[in-house]
């Protein structure tokens, strides 16, 4: 049992060259723990190799996005329909990706393939990459012969999700980066500026404006503690971070408050729609069984008030309760989205009526944050305004004052 533990090498990643049966140039990578056995591998594939050498490192590693994935699944449709074998597709893929992480996660997935394991079980391996839908969607395409078609339907959903997530990051990122910026120019005004023009009142004398008294106090405040206000921040971010990643309570809290807040409140709500109705779409498409969809349609809910619904449906269609009825229950979904699924389920054609619902939905999103985004600008710019407008003004109203007693 010892020596057998001793032999066992950890898998290395090799790149290699070589020639097949016809003399044709051939290239890839592969996992192996020695170049002999990548030799034995690539021989027994009909290749001769003529170049094997270890993958380098190449530096810190790179983090796979969700972007990567959906743009993989768009490849291996792209190959598959191409009449490419799955193997090879793997390699072509892996060659032509830039992401030091995609390609040695590629490899991985072409070596458990090669070892026999179905293309679902080796996505299995990398959950953090691969969530449950997609897995589970590539294995009912493998059991029904279907997968190329059922890749598609990923990459359409993998594309049109994550372009949703980043029209709603866009429309937070705006407001919350100006409100940041106008922070750091008062603080700055208040520690550096605001003393300057207190040095020249105090040689003047007389008294100063309320106004100019209230910035004058706000600075010295903002000069002697600073540093403890920047550390109350710090503090005050990465206690709000834990809490909302730690306690279910806290989370769960925060995702009712934003569902009900005004203009961004009505997006998030459009946007679960959007999402429950393409998940939802995309599995019922494949055949696989309602009751089974839910598990994974409540994992992309985005909202635990969504997910939670969307649970308790899936127990009511347990029970053989229309998926109409579960979401008038729910008192989450709007009208048009209950009589759309009542037309699906009495014409037999659930998924096609969701996938209108998604696009719609997803329409909605995207006029909805064009006109919040065009809305905010000019308040946005109304408050810089206000706020270094004001504290300009402010230190000018003694000189002002002063003029006005010549």
């Amino acid at each position: 049992m010892a020596s057998a533990a001793a032999g066992k090498k950890e898998a290395i990643l090799f790149e290699w060259e070589g020639k097949d049966a016809k003399g044709n140039k051939q290239r890839g990578m592969v996992s192996s723990p020695s170049p002999e056995l990548v030799k034995a591998k690539l021989r027994r594939q009909g290749i001769i190799p003529t170049k094997i050498k270890k993958k380098k490192g190449g530096g810190r590693k790179q983090k796979i996005e969700p972007g990567d994935i959906a743009i993989f699944a768009r490849q291996m449709t792209t190959m598959m329909g191409a009449g490419v074998p799955m193997v090879q597709s793997f390699e072509i893929v892996a060659n032509g990706s830039d992401n030091k992480s995609m390609r040695e996660m590629i490899t991985g997935i072409k070596n458990e393939v090669e070892g026999g394991s179905n293309f679902g079980s080796a996505l299995r391996k990398y959950p953090d990459q691969f969530d449950d839908l997609f897995c589970s969607l590539v294995e009912a395409g493998e059991q029904s012969g279907t997968l190329e078609s059922l890749l598609g339907e990923i990459a359409e959903y993998k594309e049109k999700s994550e372009a949703l997530k980043k029209k709603i990051k866009s429309a937070m990122f705006y407001p919350v980066a100006v409100l940041i910026v106008a922070a750091i120019v008062t603080g700055i005004l208040l520690v550096f500026v605001v003393p300057q023009f207190e040095a020249l009142f105090a040689g003047v004398g007389g008294d100063l404006p309320a106004f100019t008294k209230m910035i004058v106090n706000a600075s010295e405040f903002m000069q002697k503690a600073w540093f403890p206000v920047l550390v109350f921040i710090g503090i005050f971010v990465w206690v709000f971070k834990t809490a909302k990643k730690k306690s279910r309570a806290f989370s769960e809290l925060l995702d009712r408050v934003v569902l009900r807040l005004p203009v961004f409140g009505d997006i998030i709500h459009k946007s679960c729609t959007a999402r429950f109705a393409r998940t939802l779409a995309t599995m019922s498409k494949a055949g696989v069984p309602i009751v089974e969809a839910m598990e994974s349609v409540a994992g992309t809910a985005g909202n635990s008030v969504y997910t939670k619904a969307i649970y308790k449906m899936k127990d009511e269609a347990a029970t053989g309760q229309r998926l109409q009825q579960s979401l008038e229950n729910s008192d989450l979904f709007s009208n048009m989205v209950i009589q759309m699924v009542s037309i699906g389920e009495e014409s037999g054609s659930v998924d096609d009526m969701l996938a209108k619902v998604a696009d719609y939905y997803e329409e909605e999103v995207d006029n909805a944050v064009d006109a919040m985004t065009s809305l905010m600008e000019p308040m946005i710019m109304a408050f810089l305004g206000v706020v270094i407008g004001g504290l300009v003004v402010g230190m000018y109203l003694p000189i002002f004052k002063m003029g006005d007693a010549f």
